[in-house]
């Protein structure tokens, strides 16, 4: 029985959250730059870039998850704890992908040009300050409430390997494990 996912499964989760931890800390180092600089111009399309990054991988995740079977967990948790699992990763999933098209439509119709790997994004042909404040407000409220919805995910899989002392940590790190993972 395969009690960990799949090489490829493992390699996306931890790409992914390593541009998360680089997409939210270009977020925070902004500031670092003074407006206008060309450094704070960087670190803005950086991070851009990064989002739309995570949403492309985020994507491929998905259809990895719909395309192999997760390995169970040993011992088997709660039904409560399963389902509430299956909720956060829901959340965790329409998070990373409405994230980056909530940003990019703020962009869009601010008319802020910027470069997805030398590739120009379009632009609205007619500003809409409006709705680019609300798409940027929801998007900046959606990315304040990760920092939460990310630690509680983080945190479960902590309980998991050292209270209740099951696998599911460790069907997801990239080391062979030859133990349940206690």
């Amino acid at each position: 029985m395969n009690q960990k996912f799949s090489p490829s499964q493992i390699l996306f989760h931890w790409l992914i959250f390593i541009l998360i931890v680089l997409t939210y800390a270009t977020m925070e180092l902004k500031g670092v730059a003074p407006k206008g600089s060309d450094a704070r111009e960087w670190i803005k399309t950086l991070h851009y870039t990064l989002g739309v990054s995570v949403m492309i991988l985020m994507l491929v995740r998905i259809l990895l998850k719909v395309t192999h079977k997760n390995p169970d967990i040993i011992p088997t948790p709660p039904r409560w704890q399963i389902t509430l699992s299956k909720a956060v990763h829901g959340i965790l999933y329409l998070m990373f992908i409405s994230l980056p098209l909530l940003g990019g439509l703020s962009l869009y119709y601010g008319n802020v040009e910027w470069s997805f790997f030398s590739y120009t994004m379009p632009v609205s042909y007619e500003q809409n300050r409006n709705l680019q404040h609300t798409l940027k407000e929801i998007h900046e409220f959606i990315a304040s409430a990760g920092y939460f919805i990310i630690g509680f995910h983080s945190l479960a899989a902590i309980f998991h390997h050292y209270v209740m002392r099951d696998n599911t940590l460790m069907r997801m790190l990239p080391w062979k494990n030859n133990d349940s993972g206690c």
